[in-house]
């Protein structure tokens, strides 16, 4: 297809996508897409799948068609780059998941049965160790990337190594453990060394993550919303300093308690 019958066409597909994409990373296109690497295009991935969460979070339905096709973008760029540098392109890569869809799914295009979500899901887990060649259980836990976020990675460990018959039976018997690694914390620092201080809150916080997890709570999301909460109550603050006629700066640390108190109430 040529430029002129792309820019002449009101509506577009998914093979017109990659067209576009091939186009402007010709030796004819445009320098900067041509000059992109996997590396150098990472962030910009990482910025669009946080802004799709983003849309998905608002339940804005305008927002998320956009990001989506952002996020699309993204993949169709890096499969570009790797038809040029690593020997697979675009088809490669629906090949691949959709190849991956179907084994992981024998209930459905194969004949076994299956008696809910649950036996979806342990399905879904055999087939996948099977399939990766993952021998032990600490190649099933190392499999869980470590690009993800902490508190993301941390939580699915849980969950994982639960499978496993690895895990607290509940929140309760787990929150001995949060005040065990806080004690920990505090003679860290009363130590003052830095390695042993910051080891010891990473201890911490996978022990709340756990009692999180256990008691049905996303980590993740539950630090959104407290950031969000911070926010919330901050404005306040500064709108209580301001009235007072200081700046959150220029107020008193009992000044700043004090407003803090009472931005907490509703």
């Amino acid at each position: 297809m040529t430029k002129q019958e792309l820019v002449s066409k009101t509506e577009y597909d998914f093979n017109d996508l990659v067209e576009v994409i091939r186009i402007l990373r010709a030796p004819d296109g445009c320098p900067w897409d041509a000059e992109q690497t996997h590396q150098s295009i990472r962030r910009e991935l990482l910025e669009e799948t946080y802004e799709l969460i983003e849309g998905i979070d608002k339940n804005d339905a305008s927002m998320l068609r956009e990001e989506l096709g952002d996020v699309l973008l993204q993949v169709v760029f890096h499969a570009d780059i790797a038809s040029a540098e690593d020997g697979f392109g675009i088809n490669e890569v629906c090949t691949d998941v959709c190849k991956k869809l179907i084994v992981r799914h024998p209930h459905v295009f194969g004949d076994v049965t299956v008696s809910g979500t649950e036996n979806v899901l342990a399905n879904w887990d055999q087939i996948k160790r099977e399939t990766k060649h993952q021998k032990s259980d600490t190649e099933v836990l190392r499999s869980i990337s470590p690009a993800m976020p902490a508190l993301m990675r941390a939580d699915k460990l849980g969950k994982k190594a639960r499978k496993l018959g690895f895990d607290f039976d509940d929140a309760e018997e787990a929150m001995p453990k949060i005040f065990e690694e806080a004690n920990e914390v505090a003679e860290a620092l009363a130590k003052g060394n830095k390695d042993e201080i910051a080891e010891e809150f990473g201890d911490l916080l996978l022990s709340v993550v756990n009692a999180a997890r256990l008691a049905g709570v996303d980590s993740e999301q539950a630090l959104y919303n407290a950031n969000e909460k911070f926010l919330a109550r901050f404005e306040k603050v500064e709108a209580l300093c301001l009235a007072s006629g200081k700046t959150v700066t220029e107020a008193t640390r009992e000044e700043k308690e004090y407003f803090w108190q009472e931005s907490k109430k509703k």
